[in-house]
């Protein structure tokens, strides 16, 4: 068999990864010792390569990824059928402080993005309509398409509404969230004005609402609460957003260095290659961000479970480490405390596509973030404070993720996939397939193949045409899910609904 058709990602691993499908009888070559394969194994699988007793850690990304639910022999197929993950609940945990220091040249890249009065720098120029309640949607629809009818968007990258289904019915936290979520979206350096449409009566009042807005530019800012308009208020509400389009279609990009650039890491739909290519991929372009003075965030917390001290470790501070810890545990608890086992998180496609555990997602979904130390750790709904490499707290979910993401200030998300998605986020939502099968089948959806990886081509190849990918979609360059108009926003919810 030959040597490309598995890895070895760690020396110290108790499984290689299979990069094309294996049949029962084949025999491979592994640190020097023949394996006869005992099973047929799918591409994206785990292959056992030394006799593992019951109750023994099998060791994937050089950690463990779970225990044997069996004995098991080289060359078993390793899956979740007979690897149970190590999890429980929350832990104590003690900070080994890791400074790795990252080579990597300041290259001076710069892209051309649209600087706000504020000093702050977008990467598209749309005008959003964003509700304070989900009872105002249907206007809210209406006026986009109406704007968009009237003005064909020349000048503007896009017209849109945010719609939602709060700001109304919701207690504490829920409510909290929302007005944060909606807040960050209003302030979003990629909206060039915003309609912000209330309705009147709504828990989210909507004068309440834009003083949390802080000093805002009200000429790109606009209000209009419907019950108080006299007549129609559609009407109303285009004698606005006419105004509004007659500021924002004058803007024009301008050259800006790359220590603007903020971006967001999130994966979805993964297979056992999101950890061998896209991720890694991901990764060393966060890396090269950073060392640019720019700034990534890495989210999705249940995923970080079982690969979460890597992340502690990396922390610049015993403070920031404290903030980690506590949104781990807290992500625990908020599992534990709905009667959930905190260990029980991959999908069925991330089953079928060689992920068996928590921990073996969590060592592959935490390479996006690179090698960098944490600079941040942020509560959902927080605002960037911070540049280079952040932490924020909001759940695995691909939709609410990537619109934390957005939310705290990112200007695009680069998103991971596998098994493939078609959706977007409020900001440029750029696919990235980890294996070339994925980039051919569905070239409607994915923006890069990171497959190329597994093809014979290096990361040193493949990172520089990565990196100009990033910039042209940064200056301008529309990614799938805005070509296929493919956009939306979610809200995290946890308690009650009146």
């Amino acid at each position: 068999m030959n040597q490309t058709a598995f890895i070895k990602i760690n020396p110290a691993d108790s499984v290689v990864v299979c990069l094309v499908a294996m049949q029962q009888g084949q025999i491979i070559d592994v640190d020097g010792r023949t394996i006869t394969l005992s099973q047929d194994v799918p591409a994206g699988h785990k292959v056992l390569i030394k006799d593992t007793p019951a109750g023994t850690d099998i060791i994937k990304y050089g950690y463990p990824i779970g225990h044997a639910k069996e004995d098991l022999k080289a060359g078993d197929w390793v899956n979740e059928n007979n690897l149970k993950t190590n999890l429980s609940g929350t832990l104590s945990y003690t900070y080994t402080p890791v400074n790795e220091e990252l080579k990597i040249k300041n290259e001076n890249r710069y892209f051309n993005g649209y600087i706000r009065k504020n000093g702050d720098v977008g990467v598209r120029n749309e005008i959003w309509i964003v509700p304070t309640v989900g009872c105002v949607n249907g206007i809210a629809e209406r006026l986009a398409k109406k704007l968009r009818e009237e003005t064909g968007c020349k000048d503007i990258d896009a017209i849109y509404t945010w719609h939602h289904n709060y700001g109304c019915s919701q207690l504490s936290g829920d409510h909290e969230n929302t007005r944060k979520i909606l807040r960050d979206i209003v302030l979003h350096p990629n909206a060039g004005a915003v309609l912000v449409l209330g309705l009147g009566c709504e828990n989210n009042q909507p004068d309440a609402f834009m003083e949390t807005l802080g000093d805002y530019d009200k000429e790109r800012i606009r209000l209009m609460i419907t019950q108080k308009v006299e007549g129609d208020e559609v009407e109303e509400g285009m004698r606005i957003l006419r105004e509004l389009y007659q500021i924002a279609s004058k803007d024009r990009r301008k050259e800006v260095p790359v220590s603007k650039l903020r971006v967001g890491l999130k994966c979805g739909g993964s297979d056992g290659f999101s950890g061998i290519t896209a991720n890694p991929l991901v990764g060393e372009f966060s890396d090269w961000l950073v060392a640019q003075g720019g700034t990534s965030v890495l989210t999705e917390v249940p995923e970080m479970f079982g690969a979460e001290t890597i992340l502690m470790n990396r922390c610049k501070s015993p403070e920031l480490f404290e903030k980690t810890v506590s949104m781990i545990n807290n992500f625990k608890e908020y599992f534990l405390s709905h009667g959930e086992p905190v260990g029980e998180n991959p999908s069925p496609g991330n089953k079928a596509g060689g992920i068996s555990t928590l921990e073996d997602k969590a060592l592959g979904c935490t390479q996006k973030c690179g090698r960098a130390p944490v600079n941040g750790v942020m509560e959902y709904g927080d605002q960037l404070t911070t540049t280079g490499l952040n932490l924020l707290s909001a759940p695995g979910n691909d939709l609410v993720a990537s619109t934390a993401l957005a939310a705290c200030g990112c200007h695009m998300v680069l998103f991971t996939t596998g098994r493939g998605t078609p959706f977007g986020t409020f900001v440029p939502t750029m696919k990235i397939a980890t294996n070339p099968d994925l980039a051919s089948r569905k070239p409607n959806w994915v923006d890069f193949s990171a497959g190329q990886l597994i093809e014979g081509r290096s990361m040193q190849e493949i990172l520089p045409e990565f990196i100009d990918k990033i910039l042209s979609i940064a200056s301008g360059e529309l990614v799938r899910n805005e070509e296929n108009d493919y956009r939306e926003i979610a809200i995290f919810k946890n308690g009650v609904t009146l």
